[in-house]
């Protein structure tokens, strides 16, 4: 499962989670920190990841246009990276369901 952790999550992230997400990127790592959310949302489309965010606007796209890409919205506020990791370990199940599930198009995670 690819997944690509939005410039408002720390790139460690990726190392961290290796074990659960080994296709995991960040939007550092191509040339995306100051991309618009409509540029990476074409290029996670387009690279066929899944977008990991804490910006609503991610959100509200998907509720337009469906997916690809699938998005988890974070719900944890400004929250130190330990506790996202511990967010997304926990919520390892739910993210695997929404990338099987062609129904789903956005997962909300606290």
């Amino acid at each position: 499962m690819k997944i690509l952790f939005d410039q408002n999550l720390s790139r460690k992230l990726v190392k961290r989670l290796v074990d659960i997400f080994p296709n995991a990127s960040h939007v550092q790592f191509h040339g995306l920190t100051e991309a618009s959310d409509s540029e990476i949302w074409e290029f996670a489309k387009n690279q066929e990841f899944c977008i990991v965010t804490q910006d609503a606007d991610y959100a509200e796209r998907s509720r337009l246009y469906g997916s690809p890409p699938k998005i988890i919205w974070l719900r944890c506020g400004n929250a130190p990276t330990s506790q996202v990791e511990y967010i997304l370990r926990t919520g390892v199940e739910a993210i695997q369901e929404l990338m099987h599930n062609p129904m789903l198009d956005c997962l909300e995670l606290y």
